[in-house]
């Protein structure tokens, strides 16, 4: 697919690294103009440097906002502000996401609003900034990176769990609402990915993971930025509402 999405506007949170990072580098390389929102000011310089070497056109605009997406005015203010730099967003993929694990019963107060404040309330937060002008527009896709975590649970993950949930049947029922309006709302659930959170595994934890990826190994960005990138062009004019496991396999 070669330049599938050229002269688009997209908006990713959370698009200073890992995920985040590798769907924006593959917009970037794909012709959209990008916007990455975080809350640390040297990564985001790094990859809009990064961002501005791999752009496809010299026209493509390339920008960073310094936001915590989980604060509604903070959210609002942002979006308006790269609306007006743009001229439009086509495109809004919702990455932001923390963890902050523990067992129910040692899990504090503070550590499951938070997790449930970025991965979840932020997606409210964006997509209601976005919705009007996308239905006015009569056209936009929206693709919320989930997890299989949100499909199978997973023990000491209840506050990250239920957030991931969450974005699965706000999309769906996002979809139902917009989707006459040629709005696509879709999930990415993506499985073992390396990334920073992932880095903190032992050795034997990553096995005793690889011994549920029929594929045998742990994902990388790019096997997402991938499908965002498919799910973010026209190819995928008539999917919404869908969750898109890569994952190796793990949920079938």
């Amino acid at each position: 697919m070669q330049h599938q999405l050229k002269d688009k506007a997209a908006v990713i949170t959370g698009g200073t690294a890992g995920i985040g990072k590798e769907i924006a580098l593959a917009f970037a390389k794909q012709g959209a103009h990008v916007a990455i929102f975080g809350t640390h000011a040297e990564r985001a310089a790094e990859v809009v440097a990064l961002l501005e070497q791999h752009k496809a056109f010299p026209t493509q605009k390339i920008l960073s906002k310094l936001v915590d997406v989980a604060n509604k005015q903070a959210a609002d203010a942002a979006i308006q502000e790269i609306t007006t730099a743009f001229g439009k967003i086509d495109i809004l993929v919702n990455n932001a996401g923390i963890t902050r694990d523990g067992l129910l019963m040692k899990m504090s107060e503070e550590d499951w609003d938070r997790v449930i404040a970025v991965n979840l309330k932020s997606v409210y937060n964006t997509c209601q900034a976005l919705v009007r002008p996308m239905i006015k527009a009569r056209s936009g896709k929206i693709i919320n990176i989930t997890s299989v975590v949100g499909l199978t649970g997973n023990a000491g993950q209840a506050n990250y769990a239920a957030s991931k949930a969450g974005m699965i049947g706000f999309t769906k029922s996002l979809a139902q609402e917009v989707a006459s309006r040629g709005i696509c709302v879709n999930c990415i659930a993506p499985g073992f990915i390396k990334t920073s959170m992932t880095d903190v595994l032992t050795d034997a934890q990553k096995e005793a993971i690889m011994q549920k990826v029929p594929m045998g190994r742990l994902g990388n960005p790019e096997d997402i930025a991938k499908a965002a990138v498919f799910l973010a062009s026209d190819w995928s004019d008539y999917m919404t509402g869908q969750v898109l496991t890569v994952d190796g396999g793990m949920v079938m």
